[in-house]
């Protein structure tokens, strides 16, 4: 029990900056003292006091402003931040060194009993502050939710979900859009992936402009190699910019207006 609880501590004091010892976090962190009483009441709850656990649930919903179901499953190194208004659902699942801020949801989209709910949580997934997470699916090891995101399906291990809905931002394809998009001035990082015309005509504008903009940059290049020896000095030669794969933002811009 001790050294579980020095564990708790622990992770806290490596994850938040603002932990100056092991007292100030045992005495002031509610994120700890939520974990500590969840523990009371889910041992309650498999020894089949019911009532008790969720008296012990509610309690800690007002000492620390944290609701978590008894039943929950809460893994090791756990840390709530600041996490005032977090809801935690009977048959959620939190694993080992996971990190949850304020106001996150760990919610169901299903009415019936017995079934699973709620999510899955991997271990060492961040959850942002602010976010819902909605049904009873997985959140892969090492995963990301962004602020504010509303997931409602599975996110892969080491992805990051953002948005409302949430898009999954994994394959390569997107990471380059992304960067695309960030030298137009322009961030698609949070934008809907399925439902808004718009959105999906902005992502095929900036695929467009990408593969145009590296087509030009090869014929570029061939043109140079054809252009080695240039018959006079009057002979065009293509510019180093000219080589380079580069978006033009005012047309961009123009376009958008």
């Amino acid at each position: 029990m001790f050294s579980r609880l020095r564990s708790d501590i622990q992770c806290i004091l490596d994850r938040d900056p603002a932990a100056r010892s092991r007292w100030e976090v045992l005495t002031c962190y509610p994120g700890l003292h939520a974990v500590v009483l969840h523990r009371s009441a889910h041992a309650c709850w498999g020894w089949g006091l019911r009532w008790l656990a969720r008296f012990i649930s509610n309690l800690s919903r007002w000492f620390t402003g944290i609701e978590i179901h008894p039943a929950a499953k809460i893994g090791e190194r756990v840390f709530f931040d600041h996490a005032m208004g977090v809801v935690v659902g009977e048959t959620a699942e939190i694993g080992d060194g996971c990190t949850i801020y304020q106001g996150v949801t760990l919610g169901g989209t299903s009415l019936y009993k017995g079934t699973k709910r709620h999510p899955t949580l991997g271990r060492d997934v961040v959850i942002g502050a602010g976010a819902k997470v909605l049904g009873g699916f997985t959140v892969g090891d090492g995963a990301k939710v962004g602020s504010n995101a509303v997931v409602t399906k599975p996110v892969p291990a080491g992805a990051t979900a953002v948005g409302n809905p949430a898009r999954i931002i994994q394959a390569e394809s997107d990471a380059k859009r992304e960067e695309a998009a960030s030298k137009m001035g322009f961030s698609a990082y949070g934008v809907t992936q399925n439902d808004d015309p718009l959105s999906q005509a902005m992502r095929g504008l900036i695929d467009s402009a990408a593969s145009q903009e590296h087509q030009i940059a090869l014929l570029w290049q061939a043109i140079e190699k054809l252009s080695a020896s240039p018959a006079s000095p009057h002979d065009c030669v293509p510019s180093d910019a000219a080589r380079q794969e580069h978006f033009e933002a005012a047309r961009i811009n123009q376009l958008l207006d």
